[in-house]
C-alpha cells in the first residue's frame, strides 16, 4: 500500500478553498496548513501507485495550486 506526502504551495488567500476540495479526494488521509516553503502536507494513502497517480494529478489541477512535490514512502 502506497503512503505519499505531498508537498504544495498555494496561491495566497486560496489555501482554505484548496484544503476543502483536497479533503474530499479519495484516498487522502490528511491535510495540514503549513508556514514555510510549502503550504500544505497532504498525506494519501492508496491501494496501487496508478491511484497514488490520480490523485497527485488531481490535486495539480485545483484551481490555486502552485507547485508540488510527491514523497513516496516505502513501508516494512
Amino acid at each position: 500500500m502506497p503512503v505519499a506526502y505531498v508537498l504544495a504551495t498555494v496561491r495566497t488567500g486560496r489555501e482554505y478553498d484548496v484544503i476543502e476540495e483536497i479533503k474530499r479526494m479519495k484516498g487522502v488521509k490528511e491535510v495540514t496548513l503549513t508556514y514555510g516553503l510549502w503550504d500544505l502536507v497532504i498525506k494519501v494513502e492508496t491501494e496501487t501507485l496508478g491511484e497514488l497517480d490520480n490523485i497527485v494529478t488531481n490535486i495539480r489541477r485545483i484551481e490555486g495550486v502552485e507547485q508540488t512535490a510527491t514523497l513516496i514512502g516505502v513501508g516494512r
